[in-house]
């Protein structure tokens, strides 16, 4: 199973005590030292199971030019009209994805085309279910363009999280379910999409990133 960078020192930091303390045990054969390891190798090992990047449908054949897909692993929030003074200028359909503390973390392009715009947002760390996370809280956003067609997503951390990591911006070209950050211990995407797309999840609805069609267009003429 493939770890995101950014797992790495979360995941050794308590390796390397562990280490210690289960060599210290063999060599004194003090138990206190080998009882004291396990909780932090269960730490390292949760820290493996957050940061997990597993390959989905998306990384074996390109999506459908006409699919919207999860950004995330979770549970559907919001799936329809957006919540009030939430969604960006216009006319948009919202759905928002919540992602638990054992959910998959890293975080994939809804959708294809270039970064048009990008920016970032200092807040709070609100338990990212709740309602007025999505006005109050951290949160990076990205508007994704492919000619006529505009997806707007947001990384929005929780109550948990204190930081987001977004490895794209301005002028950069994503596919459609292409990795492009992750954010750190629990948290929620929201996707923004024109009234014209056709939402195919409902609220309560598990999902899985890059796997799951959440809004198809139209098809092109």
């Amino acid at each position: 199973m493939r770890i995101d960078r950014a797992g790495w020192p979360f995941l050794t930091g308590p390796l390397v005590p562990a280490a210690g303390l289960l060599a210290l045990s063999r060599v004194t054969g003090r138990r206190g030292a080998r009882a004291a390891a396990w909780p932090l190798l269960g730490l390292s090992a949760y820290m493996a199971l957050f940061f997990r990047d597993p390959d989905r449908r998306c990384d074996v054949e390109p999506a459908d030019p006409d699919e919207v897909l999860s950004p995330a692993d979770g549970v559907v929030m919001v799936a329809g009209e957006p919540q009030e003074g939430v969604a960006p200028p216009g006319e948009w359909q919202q759905v928002s994805v919540f992602l638990s503390v054992v959910d998959v973390h890293v975080n994939r392009s809804p959708y294809r085309g270039e970064v048009v715009e990008s920016s970032y947002r200092p807040g709070s760390f609100l338990a990212a279910y709740r309602r007025d996370s999505a006005h109050r809280n951290e949160r990076s956003e990205l508007w994704l363009r492919d000619g006529e067609r505009t997806v707007v997503f947001r990384q929005i951390v929780g109550v948990l999280a204190r930081r987001i990591v977004t490895r794209t911006g301005v002028g950069q070209r994503l596919a459609t379910g292409e990795r492009m950050g992750l954010m750190k211990f629990g948290s929620r995407m929201d996707v923004f999409v024109p009234l014209d797309c056709e939402l195919t999840v409902t609220t309560g609805q598990r999902v899985r990133g890059g796997d799951t069609v959440i809004a198809r267009w139209p098809a092109a003429r």
